[in-house]
């Protein structure tokens, strides 16, 4: 039996819900480099997984209701909108 740490269970589902959602999504295969300035964020949210699949589902929800894209950066996805920052993360 093969065990598959958390984190890359983690990694693994939200590529698998972004999939389904046909949610845009930019990784490192993309990007050269990726940088976030939050001293510009009005607010900063961060979603913390622990074992609820609805964390990561309401989280890309925000990005099929804003139109937007999701970054991983790592092993962390964030979803830039406006002044806002989304981050989701694994605990």
């Amino acid at each position: 039996m093969v065990i598959i740490p958390k984190r890359e269970l983690f990694i693994k589902r939200v590529y698998e819900i972004v999939n389904e959602l046909k949610i845009p999504l930019i990784d490192e295969r993309v990007y050269d480099k990726v940088g976030f300035s939050t001293s510009s964020a009005i607010a900063k949210v961060t979603f913390k997984f622990e074992e609820d699949e609805s964390v990561i589902r309401g989280f890309l929800g925000l990005a099929e209701y804003f139109h937007t894209v999701v970054i991983k950066k790592g092993d962390q996805f964030f979803i830039p909108h406006a002044s806002i920052l989304f981050q989701l993360v694994s605990s």
